[in-house]
C-alpha cells in the first residue's frame, strides 16, 4: 500500500517522470501545491559540502564553512564505534542546519589495491569493520532526521574508467568481501537512502543490477530506503528503475523522457513507478520536516574540539625506540611543509571548506613550545637543494628532529588512481639527510592511504597522522608529548612493496573490464595466508604503555579474556576476534576479522573483555547452493593485537548445515595454497561459473572505434574519425600542458571531469537532450556538420513537450 497516494495520484505522467530525476545539480523536483518541497542532496562523508555558488561535482567551487572532521580512512583506525556514531550526530546537525536533507556518505567500499585514489574516503580492507563503523556514522547522522547516504554500491574499487568498466568478481568473494560491510550497514544503520555506483558489475551497470539492488539489497537485507544514482551514473533509466532505483541525479532532460515515453507507450508498468514515486516522497518528507525543526546555528568551537579528539583516537603509533614522547624543554626542530601547511583531507567531491584550520607550526607556538622550523622541502615533489640545506643547518642546533612527511592533495584524489606506492623521492632525500647528523629524528606522516615506507622506516619513531581534518595538527602535538596515549590501530595493512600485494597483477582494469582474480584473499587474509611480511600488518599500533592478555574462554556464545595494563600510563587497547578453520573443503583465509573491542584501561588495572558471535562468525557464502551456510567442525578462535600478533588461542566446535561446494581442490589450487599472483584462466572460470568477458577492446587499431555513449573521452583516439581523436589529443594535451606548468589540480579536474568521462556523461553533466548527445556521437564519429546541426536545432518537438 502506498503511503503517499494522496499526493502520487494527483501527477500527470510526465510529473512522475520528471521527480525522479533531479531538479538542478543538489536538489528533487518540488510540488509546493501537493505539499512536496525539495530536498537537497551534499557530498559531506566527513563534512558538508553544501556549495554556496555554482554546483560542480569535482570539488572546484567553494562551499559553505562546516567542520572538517577526520576522513574515513582516518576514523577506521580509532576502531570506535561510540566515536564514530557521534561524529555522525554532529554532522547530522550541520547538515540539518544547512538545510540538507540527504549527507552522501558514509563510503564504505573496500581498499583491494592501495592505489586506489579514492581510499582516503573509505575505512577499511576489511569488511567487518568497514561495515561496523558505516552502521555507526549512519545512526548518528540519522538521529537528527535527516538520511544518510552509504555509497558506493558496490564493488567501484578503482577510480580509472569507473564509470565504464565492468568488475568481473565470483559470487562467493562479492558476498563475503565487497557486500559484507554493506549489509551491516544497512541491517544495524538502517540508512534511508544508498548510492549505487559507477561501475558495472559481472555484466550489468550496478544501478540496473538485479541481483544486487532487489535480490539482495531490497529482498535478503530488507532495505526499505531510495537508492540514488551516482552523480551522472546512470546508463538505462528504465533498466535502473525496475532493477529498484528511485531517484537519477543530477537532473536529466532525456532521462526524465525515457520515463514518460515508456510510461506513455505501456512498457513500463506505472504502478511500479509509484512504489518508486513513494519511496522517494517519504524520504524528502520526513527529512524535509527534521531540517526546519533544526536550529540553523551549531556551536563551532564544540564540533571544533570533537574533531580533535576524533583526530587523538585515529593517530597510529608504528615504531618508537624510546624518543617518544616528546620531553618539556627538549629543543626540537620541525622541519617538513605540511606542518606549516598540513595535509588534513582528501581531493575531489568530498573537499570540505572547514569553520577553522590548526597548523603544527602555529599549535607549537601557541603552547610554548620551544622548537625552530623550516620548510625543508617542496610538497609536489620539486627538488630545491636550498631548502634541504636550510633545514639540515637547523636541525644541528636541535635535540631531536620532527619530520612531517606524506602524500600532497593532488597526489591522492578522486578520479584517478596513484602510479605508485612510493613517497616523493625530495622528502625521502631530505630525510636521509637529516639521518646523517646522528639526532633522533621523529617522522609525522600525513596520507590517506599506504605507502611503501622505504627511509622513513629507519627513523627512531613513526607516528602516523593519516589525514586529520582541521583539529588533526593539535592532536599529532598532544600525541608526541604525550599528553595523549596514542590508541589507533591501522584498518589497513602496509606492504613492504606495492608488488606483495594480492591485486597487484590485477590493477587496474584499463580497458573493458578489471577481474578480481585474488578471491577472498585482500589484505591481511592474502598476507597471513600466504606468508607475505608486511611492513605494519591489519590491526597494529603501538602505545606509551604495554598491555598482557590472559585467561580466554570460547563458549557458544562468544570469547572472554583479561587485558591488563602491564605499564605506567592509562590507555587504550584494541582487542581484535580473528575466526579461521584449517580443515575445511573450501579455500578460506588463514583468519578472518569477525569481532573487536576497544577498552580503556588505567595502569596496573585489569579488565574483562567480551566479544560476541554473531550470525556472520561462522558463515561462509556456499556458491554452489545460492545460499549462506555454516561448514560444520572445528574452527580456531584466536584474540591479536593485531592480524599478526595473535595474543590468546583456542578452539570451538560448531554444527554445521554446509552442502557441497563443488570445488574442485586440484583444478583450484592456487586458491587452495594462496598463490593468487598467478590465476589461470581455468581456474578463474571455474569460480565465476562462466567464460571470461573480453578485457580488451573489441577492435583492432587499423580498424578503429565506432564511438557510442558508453565510449569516454579517453576511447576517442580510437575512432574511426578525425573529430574524436582530435578532441582526445586537445584535452590529453591539455593535461601534459597543466602538469608541465605546475598546475597538477586542474590537470586532476580534466582527467576527472573530462578524460575518463564516457559521452553520456558529458551530456548528463551538461545539461543536455537525448537528441544533443546524439549528435556527440554524430560528430565523434564523423559526421562534424551533420552533429553540430543536430545539436544547434530544437529538432522535432515531442508528443509530451506539446502536452506540458
Amino acid at each position: 500500500m502506498l503511503r503517499h497516494a494522496d499526493i502520487i495520484e494527483k501527477l500527470s505522467r510526465r510529473q512522475k517522470a520528471d521527480l525522479l530525476t533531479g531538479r538542478d545539480f543538489w536538489s528533487t523536483v518540488a510540488h509546493e501545491d501537493l505539499g512536496l518541497p525539495s530536498a537537497y542532496l551534499s557530498d559531506g562523508p566527513h563534512g558538508l559540502r553544501r556549495q554556496a555558488d555554482k554546483s560542480d561535482h569535482l570539488g572546484l567551487n567553494a562551499s559553505l564553512p562546516a567542520t572538517c572532521f577526520p576522513t574515513a580512512a582516518t576514523m577506521a583506525n580509532t576502531w570506535n564505534e561510540e566515536l564514530g556514531e557521534e561524529m555522525g550526530k554532529r554532522l547530522g546537525v550541520e547538515a540539518a542546519a544547512l538545510d540538507v536533507n540527504v549527507l552522501l556518505g558514509p563510503g564504505l567500499n573496500i581498499k583491494r589495491s592501495p592505489l586506489c585514489g579514492r581510499n582516503f574516503e573509505y575505512f577499511s580492507e576489511d569488511p567487518h569493520l568497514a561495515g561496523k563503523m558505516a552502521a555507526a556514522y549512519v545512526r548518528g547522522i540519522q538521529s537528527n532526521g535527516i538520511s544518510a547516504c552509504i555509497k558506493h554500491f558496490v564493488a567501484n574499487n578503482q577510480e580509472l574508467r569507473r564509470m565504464v568498466t565492468d568488475s568481473v568478481i565470483d559470487e562467493r568473494t562479492l558476498r563475503e568481501i565487497y557486500l559484507t560491510g554493506f549489509e551491516i550497514a544497512v541491517e544495524e544503520g538502517e540508512p534511508k537512502s544508498i548510492m549505487t555506483s559507477y561501475n558495472k558489475l559481472n555484466g550489468e551497470f550496478t544501478n540496473e543490477n538485479m541481483h544486487t539492488l532487489k535480490e539482495i539489497l531490497r529482498d535478503e537485507w530488507g532495505f526499505k530506503g531510495v537508492v540514488v544514482t551516482d552523480w551522472a551514473g546512470c546508463n538505462d533509466r528504465i533498466k535502473g528503475l525496475i532493477a529498484g532505483n528511485e531517484l537519477e541525479m543530477p537532473a536529466c532532460r532525456y532521462g526524465a523522457d525515457d520515463v514518460f515515453d515508456a510510461l506513455e507507450a505501456g512498457t513500463l508498468d506505472e504502478a511500479l513507478v509509484d512504489e518508486r514515486l513513494d519511496n522517494l516522497i517519504e524520504l524528502v518528507l520526513t527529512t524535509d520536516a527534521a531540517v526546519k525543526a533544526a536550529p540553523k546555528k551549531w556551536d563551532i568551537e564544540e564540533h571544533h574540539a570533537f574533531a580533535e579528539k576524533c583526530a587523538e583516537e585515529s593517530i597510529v603509533l608504528l615504531r618508537n625506540d624510546g624518543a617518544l614522547p616528546l620531553k618539556e624543554g627538549e629543543r626540537v626542530c620541525v622541519i617538513g611543509d605540511f606542518a606549516k601547511n598540513p595535509r588534513y583531507q582528501g581531493a575531489g567531491s568530498s573537499v570540505v571548506n572547514p569553520t577553522k584550520l590548526d597548523n603544527f607550526v602555529d599549535c607549537m607556538t601557541a603552547a610554548g613550545k620551544k622548537f625552530t622550523y623550516e620548510q625543508g622541502f617542496n610538497r609536489y615533489g620539486k627538488k630545491k637543494k636550498g631548502l634541504m640545506k636550510k633545514a639540515v643547518k637547523a636541525a644541528q642546533q636541535a635535540d631531536k628532529i620532527i619530520y612531517f612527511a606524506g602524500l600532497d592533495e593532488v597526489t591522492e584524489a578522486e578520479g584517478l588512481d596513484r602510479c605508485s606506492m612510493k613517497l616523493p623521492q625530495n622528502q625521502l632525500d631530505v630525510l636521509s639527510e637529516l639521518y646523517k647528523l646522528g639526532k633522533p629524528v621523529v617522522v609525522v606522516l600525513s596520507c590517506g592511504s599506504a605507502v611503501e615506507l622505504d627511509v622513513i622506516n629507519d627513523s627512531n619513531a613513526l607516528l602516523h597522522a593519516y589525514l586529520g581534518g582541521q583539529a588533526g595538527a593539535k592532536a599529532v602535538m598532544k600525541v608526541l608529548y604525550g599528553e595523549v596515549n596514542p590508541g589507533g590501530k591501522l584498518a589497513e595493512s602496509y606492504p613492504v612493496k606495492y608488488e606483495d600485494n594480492s591485486s597487484a597483477p590485477y590493477f587496474p582494469g584499463l580497458e573493458n573490464t578489471v577481474e578480481y582474480r585474488e578471491s577472498l584473499f585482500v589484505g591481511y587474509r592474502y598476507y597471513a595466508t600466504a606468508g607475505v611480511k608486511t611492513a605494519y600488518p591489519f590491526g597494529y599500533g603501538l602505545s606509551y604503555t604495554t598491555f598482557e592478555y590472559s585467561d580466554l574462554k570460547v563458549t557458544d556464545k562468544g570469547v572472554k579474556f583479561t587485558i591488563t595494563n602491564t605499564g605506567e600510563r592509562d590507555g587504550y587497547e584494541i582487542a581484535q576476534l580473528y575466526i579461521g578453520k584449517k580443515e575445511s573443503e573450501a579455500y578460506r583465509p588463514l583468519r578472518e576479522l569477525k569481532g573487536f573491542k576497544k577498552v580503556f584501561i588505567k595502569a596496573g588495572e585489569s579488565v574483562t573483555v567480551e566479544i560476541p558471535f554473531d550470525k556472520r562468525t561462522f558463515r561462509i557464502y556456499n556458491q554452489n547452493a545460492n545460499a549462506w551456510q555454516v561448514e560444520g567442525g572445528e574452527y580456531t578462535v584466536e584474540i591479536g593485537a593485531s592480524s599478526e600478533d595473535i595474543k590468546l588461542t583456542g578452539t570451538h566446535s560448531v554444527k554445521g548445515d554446509a552442502t557441497d561446494f563443488g570445488y574442485d581442490k586440484q583444478k583450484l589450487a592456487c586458491y587452495y595454497e594462496c598463490k593468487t599472483a598467478k590465476v589461470s584462466d581455468e581456474a578463474f572460470e571455474l569460480v565465476i561459473g562462466r567464460p571470461i568477458p573480453k578485457s580488451t577492446f573489441d577492435f583492432y587499431k587499423k580498424n578503429r572505434m565506432v564511438i557510442h555513449e558508453n565510449c569516454t573521452v579517453a576511447d576517442l583516439r580510437y575512432s574511426k574519425r578525425w573529430v574524436g581523436r582530435l578532441f582526445a589529443g586537445v584535452i590529453r594535451f591539455a593535461i601534459r600542458f597543466l602538469r608541465g606548468i605546475g598546475k597538477r589540480t586542474t590537470a586532476n579536474t580534466l582527467i576527472m571531469g573530462v578524460l575518463h568521462q564516457p559521452v553520456r556523461g558529458l551530456a548528463k553533466f551538461g545539461g543536455m537532450s537525448r537528441r544533443q548527445m546524439e549528435a556527440l556521437m554524430l560528430m565523434f564519429n564523423g559526421h562534424l556538420f551533420k552533429g553540430v546541426h543536430q545539436f544547434l536545432s530544437k529538432g522535432k518537438k515531442k508528443k509530451e513537450e506539446k502536452q506540458a
